[in-house]
């Protein structure tokens, strides 16, 4: 049984958070809602891609405290 800090706890649902909104950003992309020009379809791309590199900083600062340990 592991004990989670209220750090653990933080980053498991901000990573869920992340996880939901680019599954519903994805769907959007996917099915044409909410993109009716290039403009948005633009602005949706970078909206996923921020989402990303969210969860790609999460990985990386998880690295790291765990070299420190």
């Amino acid at each position: 049984m592991s004990i989670l800090t209220y750090s653990d706890m933080f980053e498991r649902e901000l990573r869920k958070l992340a996880t939901e909104e680019l599954e519903r950003l994805h769907q959007n992309a996917g099915h044409g809602m909410g993109v009716p020009d290039y403009a948005s379809y633009m602005k949706l791309v970078g909206e996923i891609a921020g989402i990303r590199k969210i969860l790609e900083f999460c990985d990386e600062a998880r690295s790291i405290v765990n070299k420190m340990r």
